[in-house]
């Protein structure tokens, strides 16, 4: 697994990002669906295992991810993986509880303790502010900052980063935020990373930088033949994509033709628009979910960085009719 230095943090990390949003499990915040159906515990843990033996080094998590569950789950393998050599991030802000807003900073504060005693450590390596929402007029921007700071100061989280679905709205808050990771939303359908002037921002300013959605939940795989279904509780049951014909027959065509262009991969497509991210940010990591063995094998051969050829040749792919 190629290892990065992950902007001005100085940790080397892998380049693929282990992502455990499914181990939460199926979860809803009020009617939406916010999680990943069909997950066990025991699938959770094996891939954790895996991960570490196959050198992800880098985990991410969130205290909103089955209400505490994904976190919890990783704070009980570390008497099996020694907790250094793990790079360990987790985010606060989704779980707005009984608050009137997700950065209410007395919920915030309680949020981060939980999440260290969820993770079963007294410091993890990175907290996000997992999005930019900050209030119609900004009011709760101010104390989100300084909670997540203070936790810095404390020596309760190494490094500080923010996390959004746009990477304008990072943008927005990034110079007064001053994040040391920042993790938007990237892959080859969904990409406003560079015209959004993130990229410069983060280039300019050495930050590090984790992509998350590079296979945009598992459409970019090809894997889905027909609209899909999925159980209550499951974020991709709102996900218009998964229930669009054409989308599906698009990803089937391209899935063919990445196969036979990265023949010699074992995982040609994956290869493709995973590695594709990598050519303009070196430095990056691609946050990928790895739900059990088999995909962190998979995985585990990614992170490679294509050439420029190939890399126009794929972004050209998905932006075809």
């Amino acid at each position: 697994m190629r290892k990065i230095i992950l902007g001005r943090t100085g940790a080397e990390v892998s380049a693929i990002s282990l992502g455990t949003w499914s181990y939460g499990g199926a979860n809803k915040s009020g009617k939406i669906p916010v999680g990943w159906a069909g997950q066990s515990d025991d699938d959770s843990k094996a891939a954790l295992k895996r991960a570490w033996e196959l050198g992800i080094n880098h985990w991410d998590t969130a205290d909103v991810y089955g209400d505490g569950r994904s976190e919890t789950v990783i704070g009980s393998m570390w008497d099996e993986i020694p907790r250094n050599d793990i790079f360990l991030a987790t985010k606060v802000g989704w779980d707005q509880g009984y608050q009137n807003h997700w950065y209410e900073v007395g919920a915030m504060r309680h949020n981060m303790e939980r999440s260290l005693k969820n993770l079963k450590t007294d410091c993890v390596d990175l907290m996000y502010l997992h999005h930019c929402n900050f209030g119609k007029n900004e009011e709760y921007f101010e104390g989100a900052v300084d909670v997540i700071r203070g936790f810095k100061e404390e020596g309760k989280t190494q490094f500080i980063g923010m996390s959004d679905w746009s990477s304008e709205k990072i943008l927005q808050f990034i110079e007064r935020c001053d994040p040391d990771v920042v993790q938007p939303l990237r892959n080859v359908m969904d990409d406003t990373y560079e015209s959004s002037g993130l990229k410069k921002y983060v280039d300019d300013h050495n930050l590090g930088i984790c992509f998350f959605s590079p296979l945009k939940h598992g459409l970019l795989t090809g894997k889905y033949t027909a609209p899909a279904q999925f159980e209550d509780g499951d974020f991709r049951s709102g996900e218009k994509a998964f229930r669009d014909t054409s989308v599906i027959q698009k990803m089937q065509d391209n899935k063919t033709v990445l196969e036979e262009r990265f023949s010699s991969h074992p995982n040609p497509v994956m290869h493709g628009v995973v590695d594709a991210l990598f050519s303009d940010s070196p430095t990056g990591c691609a946050l990928l979910g790895q739900r059990n063995t088999a995909q962190v094998e998979a995985a585990a051969t990614l992170g490679e960085i294509l050439s420029h050829q190939d890399t126009e040749w794929v972004k050209e792919l998905y932006k075809k009719g």
